[in-house]
């Protein structure tokens, strides 16, 4: 462990042994630091990614040069399908730690494998896109645009996430259970997958219900029916042999009456309830028949409907990707850190690149993830001081000779990327008063007075600003 102040080697007492600084609280700071990191080392290894991000950004918070828990984090982004993320954490190590930090190898493998990076700048397209089908109520696009980003990335748990969603929301239970279970194979404690799957199997939970099993059992008649006419006659079994031969006769004649009786007076009912039927499935039919006409007529005019959105969607898709089929703002911005990385001195290549991202933000065309943000931040962060050093010297040089014209968008330059540089704020308000640009020339004279108070610069500004009030009142 290194001493906060010194740099020295610290020892096992409450101080430094070489400045005398009392290191207790950071101590204390690095071991919470730490027993985070390992946490989340445990949780990465059973699969518990969820957890693992949740502890090793905690352990950033307590110590953000744990460069061990930053190379975790990325690695984590990375599995979960989360490329940007886990850029930006494996940039951040690298500016802490320039040499011997493994995150250049996991930099390279990303940069140095053109395949592989346009993999994943199509994976992001696609999956903003299906964003967009979805927030258009075009589900059926946005199912078949997150298969393709499954086919590209299938650890993206976002898009497998949302593909769940989709299919819960057309009711498929199976396919939304398969694409969560494939998300707790890549994260065995995701929040989300689990209360999603939650709601799956409620949902595939056979119906129970109570069956009545009680059987009505027939008593079998010990008594001999037969019907004579229009009445019936009653014989007990029990019948003496010696009437046998009379009670046959008799028997065989009431069947024959029977028989006759169901052809004439049976038959002819059953034979009109059998026709009514018969009318009324022919009825059914024929209405079925109608209904699905109707459908196929209503159907058709959907599908013109769809053909239409369809040219809109494809009219839209084309104006909002690059030429080379890729989101500019993500392309510019993975440009300009592969130029940084590549080599740092040339900071104006990687300026170039940093300023098409600004002027897609202010054309209305960003909407970039937290992680984009951070990237963007760190890289303007890296090169700000550097650059806004050349663009004041070009400036004030520029400005010395008389040449406002290319004075004034070098200085503008140098205050953008150093809101501190006070000098060439003041000489920008001064070329715009040269160039008679009063009212830009006012403004920056104000904002030296805001930023600067109690400086000669605002002393002289106040100036300048009464003398410009005297003269419009002659």
């Amino acid at each position: 462990m290194i001493c906060y102040r010194c740099g020295c080697t610290l020892s096992e007492h409450n101080f430094c042994t070489n400045c005398g600084a009392d290191v207790t609280l950071y101590k204390r700071i690095i071991y919470i630091s730490n027993r985070f990191y390992n946490d989340g080392l445990e949780r990465a290894s059973v699969r518990d990614l969820t957890g693992a991000i949740a502890s090793l950004r905690q352990s950033l918070k307590f110590d953000k040069n744990n460069v061990e828990a930053r190379n975790l984090l990325g690695l984590v982004y990375f599995e979960t399908g989360e490329v940007v993320a886990a850029l930006s954490e494996w940039v951040i190590s690298k500016n802490l730690r320039p040499k011997k930090n493994i995150a250049d190898d996991y930099i390279d493998m990303i940069q140095t494998n053109q395949n592989r990076l346009d993999t994943i700048n199509q994976t992001i397209k696609k999956y903003n896109q299906a964003l967009t089908y979805c927030n258009q109520d075009s589900l059926d696009l946005a199912v078949i645009q997150l298969k393709k980003v499954l086919s590209l990335n299938p650890k993206f748990i976002r898009a497998h996430q949302l593909l769940a969603l989709l299919y819960i929301n057309s009711e498929e239970w199976e396919r939304a259970k398969r694409e969560l279970t494939r998300c707790l194979e890549i994260d065995t404690n995701n929040t989300a997958t689990l209360r999603y799957l939650k709601e799956v199997d409620e949902m595939l939970m056979p119906e129970e219900g109570v069956k009545n099993t009680s059987k009505k059992q027939k008593k079998s008649d010990e008594i001999v029916k037969y019907q004579s006419g229009n009445e019936t006659i009653i014989q007990p079994v029990n019948v003496k042999e010696g009437k046998g031969v009379t009670s046959l006769l008799n028997l065989g004649i009431g069947l024959a009456i029977g028989i006759a009786i169901a052809f004439f007076l049976i038959l002819p009912a059953r034979i009109q309830s059998a026709r009514a039927n018969i009318d009324e499935e022919l009825r059914k039919v024929s209405e079925q028949s109608d209904a699905k006409t109707a459908t196929i007529d209503e159907l058709q005019q959907q599908l013109g409907v769809l053909e239409e959105e369809k040219s809109n969607l494809e009219q839209d898709l084309s104006a909002y990707l690059g030429t080379d089929g890729t989101l500019r703002s993500v392309d510019s911005l993975m440009k300009a850190a592969g130029a940084y990385l590549t080599n740092p001195e040339e900071v104006t290549v990687v300026a170039d690149y940093l300023e098409e991202i600004a002027a897609d933000e202010v054309e209305g065309e960003s909407d970039n993830s937290e992680a984009f943000e951070n990237l963007y931040n760190t890289l303007l962060a890296l090169i700000g001081p550097e650059l806004a050093e050349s663009y004041y010297d070009d400036g004030y040089e520029a400005y010395r000779q008389e040449n406002y014209a290319d004075a004034i968008p070098n200085l503008e330059k140098a205050f953008q990327y150093d809101a501190t540089n006070g000098e060439a704020l003041y000489n920008l308000a001064n070329a715009y008063y040269r160039i008679g640009e009063i009212e830009k020339a006012k403004e920056a004279y104000h904002q030296i007075i805001d930023l600067f108070p109690g400086t000669e610069k605002a002393s002289k500004s106040e100036a300048f600003l009464e003398e410009m009030e005297n003269e419009v009142q002659d």
